[in-house]
């Protein structure tokens, strides 16, 4: 049986994947452990899966073993199910094709499971690496690229305030722990080629498992690099991704709370939200056309005041 899984799901990675996977073939301290990488092509239309031969053509021989699976269904939802699937080992790292492990990478997330056999999953220390510099503020809504500076001391998520979760990018996850939480159908089909209208999946995911009493924690120890190229940086791209994060979040909310909650609390949700709108607009509004970081904000509140709706559309 392998001992951990490496699964990078990607969409169009032929000039992305190539650095992620010398990274991944690079690990230390890994010689004594059976481990996998297994790419799941989203529907790519390049060069993808030739990319991919190329590496296990020169590593067929050498550890670690590289597999390619193909998902027809666009939507990081479907590939990490397909994933699920497919992975040998109990324990399933996902890496996105922009994302560099250090070179502890696996050996730590192999680690921290031996050590924490209750955690259900465990989330990556995530560095910048801009392409450009970033706009005015930008610190204001990194996270939402998933930047997020959780400190250098591992802490569980479940023991904190309901919301907070680690981002997917870098995320370990038991797979029996997946299989026997999380619906085969999730709501969320997450981003794709087509759409960011889907974010979500990740706190979906991670809502069912601590839903169901397994712990979330901080592994300070897995550090990943997160590439952020200069088209992630523009207006277009940013207002798009916090549109998708705001309509999601009647979903998201609604799963934290027992049913008989529900109608209260999407009456409270929706004055909170209408609240931050008007107090936004009203601090704001001379620099909505010049700031990107005010406007974008703008739009995540807006998103996220018509999400109830947006919801019951959908559904």
């Amino acid at each position: 049986m392998m001992n951990f899984s490496v699964v990078i799901c990607t969409y169009n990675g032929e000039h992305r994947l190539p650095e992620v996977l010398e990274r991944l073939c690079s690990q230390e301290q890994t010689e004594n452990l059976a481990w996998e990488i297994l790419v799941i092509d989203n529907n790519s239309t390049d060069q993808t899966q030739k990319v991919v031969q190329e590496y296990q053509s020169e590593f067929s021989k050498k550890s670690p073993k590289i597999r390619y699976c193909f998902e027809p269904k666009q939507g990081i939802a479907f590939a990490r199910r397909l994933a699920i699937q497919e992975a040998q080992s109990p324990l399933i790292g996902f890496l996105d094709d922009d994302n560099l492990p250090h070179l502890n990478w696996v050996y730590s997330a192999y680690l921290f499971a031996q050590s924490h056999p209750k955690a259900g999953a465990y989330g990556s220390q995530l560095e910048a690496l801009y392409e450009a510099n970033p706009p005015e503020n930008f610190h204001r809504i990194a996270c939402f690229l998933a930047i997020i500076n959780r400190g250098r001391e591992a802490f569980r998520y479940d023991l904190l305030e309901r919301w907070l979760f680690p981002p997917g990018a870098g995320l370990v996850v038991r797979k029996q722990a997946w299989l026997d939480c999380v619906p085969e159908h999730p709501f969320f089909t997450g981003v794709s080629a087509k759409s960011l209208n889907n974010k979500g999946e990740d706190i979906e995911i991670l809502s069912y498992l601590r839903k169901t009493g397994w712990e979330i924690w901080h592994n300070p120890q897995m550090i990943v690099d997160h590439h952020i190229p200069n088209s992630r940086l523009q207006k277009s791209y940013l207002l798009k991704l916090l549109r998708g994060i705001g309509l999601s979040r009647y979903y998201t909310r609604m799963l934290q709370l027992p049913t008989w909650k529900k109608p209260l609390f999407t009456v409270i949700y929706l004055l909170n939200d209408l609240r931050k709108l008007i107090v936004h607009y009203w601090t704001h509004y001379k620099v909505l056309n010049t700031d990107i970081v005010s406007r974008c904000e703008l739009e995540l509140y807006w998103s996220s005041l018509i999400s109830p709706f947006y919801y019951w559309l959908k559904a």
